[in-house]
């Protein structure tokens, strides 16, 4: 009962309405959070499965969608309590974990993104030394660096903020995220420099990573067939603008928590609805319908004589 009073609460105000549309809000998010886990579960499952997919490109893929299931049960169940609260709080030590955890995975997308482009260039741009590369030794090496690097590096943040003394109690946003830094009495300089050193080496290298792979990709397809060039295309064009779409949101999150000025309330929530939403979503159409085997084993599971 002690630890119960002596909890401290914040506010999440960055909600639009909700006492309006709470209703509306409640089952547009659940329908997607559930059509999120569908979809991901049931190409994590057509991988596990079948064992022509037991490949180290599917191993990635299936990563990826599991990534993208645990990211979106960190936000989307207490998004749907807050929207049938009539007061919607969270006390600090939860907003931590949640905070944790979001950080953490986000890195971890960008580092399975990174394994991923890595698989695709050695597969594409040396063939014939793609089995002594790609073991298993060193798929299972890329999953672990992927989910517990970021958990390493982000335990230590998560640790400088929980010492922070609080001076205000109100996030302007809908779940905990960087919006925790304007809740200091003062700012921190140790906790903004680790975190920008995180995203420069989780996120930004990542990215410089991918991009690079993917030209190199492009321009060596480019010398090959028409046929050829025009797969290359239609695989990496795509990653390449969602992964850029997903950096651009998640650098307006980290940049916003450290700017003095402040967003209009409608459109910070785009912008973090935008966050939680496109990738959970497209992973499994961009990484696993488009995908000919994954297809293939599709269309049999749900097209049964």
């Amino acid at each position: 009962m002690e630890e119960e009073l002596n909890a401290t609460y914040l506010t999440f105000g960055g909600h639009v309405e909700v006492h309006k549309y709470r209703y509306l809000y409640f089952m547009v998010v659940f329908t997607v959070y559930i059509l999120i886990i569908c979809s991901n579960s049931i190409i994590l499952y057509l991988i596990w499965n079948h064992q022509d997919l037991h490949e180290p490109m599917y191993i990635f893929i299936a990563a990826l969608l599991l990534n993208s299931v645990l990211f979106t049960t960190n936000i989307y169940p207490k998004l749907l309590v807050d929207f049938l609260s009539e007061k919607q709080i969270i006390s600090y030590q939860a907003c931590l974990v949640q905070y944790f955890m979001f950080y953490s995975l986000v890195c971890s997308e960008f580092l399975l993104l990174a394994a991923m482009a890595y698989d695709r260039y050695v597969s594409i741009c040396k063939p014939l030394h793609y089995p002594t590369i790609m073991t298993k030794t060193t798929i299972s090496i890329f999953l672990a660096s992927s989910w517990l690097l970021p958990a390493c590096l982000n335990v230590g943040i998560t640790t400088l903020s929980s010492n922070q003394q609080l001076c205000s109690f109100t996030l302007k946003v809908i779940f905990c995220n960087n919006s925790i830094y304007k809740l200091f009495c003062v700012p921190s300089r140790a906790i903004s420099f680790y975190g920008m050193v995180l995203f420069i080496n989780l996120i930004v290298v990542p990215v410089v990573i991918i991009a690079f792979t993917y030209t190199r990709i492009l321009v060596i397809c480019y010398h090959s067939s028409r046929e050829v060039r025009r797969k290359a295309a239609q695989t990496c064009v795509p990653h390449l603008l969602v992964l850029m779409n997903y950096f651009i949101l998640i650098a307006y999150d980290v940049i916003t928590a450290r700017l003095e000025s402040d967003f209009p309330k409608n459109a910070r929530l785009i912008m973090t609805l935008q966050l939680v939403l496109y990738h959970p979503i497209f992973n499994p159409v961009i990484y696993g319908l488009k995908m000919k085997e994954i297809s293939k084993h599709l269309k049999r599971l749900f097209c049964r004589d």
